[in-house]
């Protein structure tokens, strides 16, 4: 009976019906980069600070937009699935790895499950009209683990995961090894270089805004500066530098880069 089940859970995760909205999902996580995108070059270039650039601002943007809601919940379900596939992937795939390799990509695989759930939950909460924006949110949420025991350290910790998570971010635009997961056959070879490029720069861009987000997390535990917590708070932090504005347009463009790159990885991302 359990290897049956198993047999039968392997299967739904390797279902044609899974793989088609996961990849509708990856257009889902494409867009929400690009609403990031254009919500930090409004930062960098508006008088006004009201928006936010982080994933809720994005989120409620889409919301604002007709159908918002229905669009939201379409995000939603297929972030949701891009988190089992790569669930399914993590328990089942990478079957031609062996050793460090393969736990590597299944470690890999499982940290991508949390964060495309996280977003497909904050997707739904939006649509919901939860009230509160995700900076809110982790403000919120740092607070109460802050209460634990060893708590500070907890976040800290959690920061320097961060970090990390930005770093391989970077190696993997920079090494160019998100080509592997490309099926670039059908490509033209123009069509691939470009892809490549889209990666690079959207990994590294990335990167680098994750590996912000994670000192700042550590930084604002440290000192108790709740502001500079989160997405927003990095892009403010970059906004504040000299020459702020084109820094952060640069980063806007990498958000961009990385959700066109996602959009085209549902028509050549294997899976």
């Amino acid at each position: 009976m359990p290897t049956n089940a198993s047999g039968m859970a392997e299967q739904a995760g390797d279902s044609t019906s899974l793989e088609v909205v996961a990849r509708a999902g990856l257009i889902a996580y494409g867009v929400v980069h690009l609403l990031i995108g254009w919500l930090a070059v409004q930062i960098a270039w508006s008088a006004s600070d009201s928006k936010s650039a982080d994933t809720s601002g994005a989120l409620r943007t889409l919301a604002d937009q007709p159908f918002g809601r229905i669009l939201l919940w379409l995000v939603a379900v297929g972030l949701v699935a891009l988190a089992l596939w790569q669930a399914s992937e993590a328990v089942w795939g990478y079957r031609n790895r062996e050793g460090a390799k393969r736990v590597r990509k299944q470690v890999t695989s499982w940290a991508m499950a949390v964060i495309y759930a996280a977003l497909g939950v904050s997707a739904a909460s939006v649509a919901l009209s939860s009230g509160s924006s995700s900076s809110q949110s982790q403000q919120q949420a740092t607070s109460g683990v802050l209460a634990w025991p060893a708590g500070r350290v907890i976040v800290v910790v959690a920061g320097l995961i961060i970090i990390a998570v930005g770093v391989a971010h970077v190696v993997k635009g920079v090494k160019k090894s998100f080509a592997e997961e490309i099926d670039a056959s059908t490509m033209s070879p123009g069509a691939r270089e470009g892809v490549a490029r889209l990666g690079q720069v959207g990994y590294v861009a990335k990167g680098v805004a994750l590996g912000l987000v994670g000192g700042l997390l550590s930084y604002a535990t440290l000192t108790f500066d709740r502001q500079k917590q989160g997405l927003d708070g990095a892009m403010q932090t970059i906004l504040a530098q000299p020459f702020g504005r084109f820094l952060l347009t640069a980063a806007a463009l990498g958000f961009v880069a990385f959700g066109v790159f996602a959009i085209l990885q549902s028509r050549y991302r294997r899976m």
